[in-house]
């Protein structure tokens, strides 16, 4: 019986060995600038599946942008971590962190040009279907995801996580073609309640499909387990939970599955 069951084993060992998420470093352009994305998927799945861009916090493109990404890989998504800053500039200390932030989102033709240029390079990979893309974003990068969406983004859906819901300019109706999901913490001094309330107007006057969930007691940052360190560090009103961390990353699944049908 084992010399039968034994090639069986081997060629199972064999699959699962295989059956592993995939990752790579690609550089990439944008005019002269060089950036540094991170791409990642399951090689074992065969055929097209739909992409996640993963847009990271202001502190820049690092290991939890990239873990995300791994994560939604394991989903069986190809996920790609884009760099909104450029090759290197990652941010030590908040006021580095802000200069970075407002050299991008200060100036809106640019940011739209780093993003696609990232929501390209995940349209191009050969395992994405081109027509099934969402893009998530945290913290700074929800900010951007959710403008993007607003700026008529071609999205299938928007996720946010404890980014900005502010504008100065509201969306009109029939410019989103994304659906959005947002998540914020109602302890979060930087998303206020007013700015959460005008963003639902918002979207309820421009006809958006939306959902908004809001996590008592939780602050800003609070997917990121780093954001205890980050909070001690700099004195900032930051925190990780747990709960929301998990019911947030729990929801957005239903909302692939349901979106990417």
């Amino acid at each position: 019986m084992l010399r039968f069951l034994l090639p069986l084993l081997l060629s199972l060992i064999t699959l699962t060995a295989h059956a592993e998420v995939q990752t790579r470093e690609i550089t990439y352009r944008v005019d002269s600038t060089e950036f540094t994305g991170y791409l990642a998927f399951d090689d074992a799945i065969s055929g097209k599946r739909p992409g996640v861009l993963v847009v990271h916090e202001w502190w820049g493109h690092n290991a939890y942008a990239r873990k995300r990404a791994e994560m939604l890989a394991a989903l069986g998504y190809t996920a790609f971590a884009l760099d909104m800053y450029g090759t290197g500039k990652l941010a030590d200390h908040p006021e580095d962190a802000k200069a970075f932030m407002m050299a991008v989102t200060g100036d809106m033709p640019e940011m739209k040009k780093r993003f696609q240029a990232g929501l390209n390079m995940l349209i191009n990979h050969p395992s994405v279907s081109p027509g099934k893309t969402a893009a998530i974003g945290y913290c700074m990068g929800g900010g951007i995801s959710l403008n993007m969406a607003r700026a008529g983004a071609d999205l299938d859906g928007v996720v946010v996580f404890h980014g900005s819901l502010g504008t100065s300019e509201p969306v009109k109706p029939g410019a989103v073609k994304a659906e959005i999901m947002v998540f914020t913490g109602a302890a979060d001094p930087f998303v206020p309640q007013e700015q959460v309330l005008a963003f639902e107007q918002e979207m309820e006057s421009a006809g958006v499909s939306y959902t908004l969930t809001s996590y008592p007691g939780a602050k800003h940052s609070f997917t990121n387990p780093d954001a205890d360190g980050f909070a001690q560090r700099f004195n900032m009103p930051l925190a990780y939970n747990e709960a929301a961390d998990d019911d947030s990353w729990r929801q957005m699944q239903k909302f692939f599955i349901r979106i990417f049908r």
